[in-house]
């Protein structure tokens, strides 16, 4: 049995830096520090975070006076900013610079008063927090599907633009997009794609795989977006797919008679849980692995200067 390992995969650069700016606000304030909602959609880095001394919370009004404040990668609203404001002068904002654009795109198309939709799945993180940057909820629309797009009733004579979630399916996507510019043939697109570069790659690379694979193995947890995508393309290839937090999650009944096995892993999961997978999938009948070559991702986005200190 051979498996075939997806490159890229894996952590992605906002999720490296949120991570790290997480690790640097414990070394330099001290256990504890609040982090709302989780940093990444991942449960083993929530977990490793939370034995350091970060913790999660729900909503800000959680945060004792004075408390240590982190935003999640995934962005929050102007709402959160201000009641977090009002709590502590110590907020650090691991949000990532991606998800950040969007919301600098929503906050640009408001003033030039746009009428704004969003693609994307209702109650992310990420939704919420790029629904919550605009100054009149009315001027911003929410679409999850075409269907979606179908029922939208705009007058033909205003501005409208377009926006959306950076961890869509770029082919899913595609076709929202469409259906939205056949409706409104005047609608703006972002200057550039919103879909992350991370995102894309690593739907790419199971693309390039997926057809020498019986199966897929994507390691995420199951509130992350971009690993679900992942899963998705497999099952769109009419290949079984599954959806792991890590080895203890695969049943054994899946690998009986394959020849090959895909393995790869959403934006948030660590390469040490990749590995775990190869091990268990070595002691149980796999002979070759192969590393299937991708795009070599160069990106780097550094943390706040308040936190770049040396490191003990």
């Amino acid at each position: 049995m051979k498996v075939f390992l997806a490159n890229p995969r894996g952590f992605c650069a906002g999720v490296e830096r949120a991570i790290e700016i997480v690790e640097r606000a414990i070394d330099k304030h001290g256990a504890p520090i609040y982090v709302r909602h989780e940093v990444v959609h991942n449960q083993f880095v929530v977990n490793n975070l939370k034995e350091k001394g970060a913790v999660f919370v729900d909503e800000i009004n959680q945060v004792p006076e004075g408390g240590i404040v982190v935003f999640s990668a995934h962005g929050v609203s102007q709402r959160v900013r201000k009641d977090a404001n009002s709590i502590t002068s110590t907020i650090y904002d691991a949000t990532c610079p991606l998800v950040t654009k969007v919301h600098k795109e929503v906050t640009r198309r408001q003033k030039q008063n746009h009428q704004v939709i969003l693609i994307g799945h209702a109650r992310h993180p990420e939704v919420e927090g790029t629904l919550g940057q605009s100054n009149d909820i009315k001027k911003i629309t929410l679409v999850e599907s075409i269907s979606d797009v179908e029922t939208l009733d705009f007058p033909t004579d205003i501005n409208i633009s377009y926006t959306t979630q950076t961890t869509l399916s770029v082919d899913d996507t595609r076709e929202i997009v469409e259906s939205l510019q056949s409706k409104f043939p005047r609608i703006q697109a972002p200057k550039k794609s919103d879909i992350c570069y991370a995102t894309q790659n690593r739907q790419d690379s199971v693309k390039a795989i997926i057809n020498n694979s019986d199966l897929l193995l994507v390691l995420g947890s199951k509130n992350s977006s971009n690993s679900n995508r992942l899963r998705e393309i497999a099952e769109k290839n009419k290949k079984p797919a599954y959806l792991i937090d890590g080895v203890k999650d695969i049943d054994p009944e899946w690998l009986k008679g394959l020849n090959s096995i895909g393995v790869t892993a959403g934006a948030s999961a660590p390469e040490v849980l990749v590995q775990e997978v190869v091990s268990y999938l070595l002691d149980n009948g796999a002979d070759k692995i192969v590393e299937v070559n991708g795009v070599n991702e160069s990106v780097h986005f550094p943390v706040p200067n308040t936190l770049r200190e040396e490191r003990l």
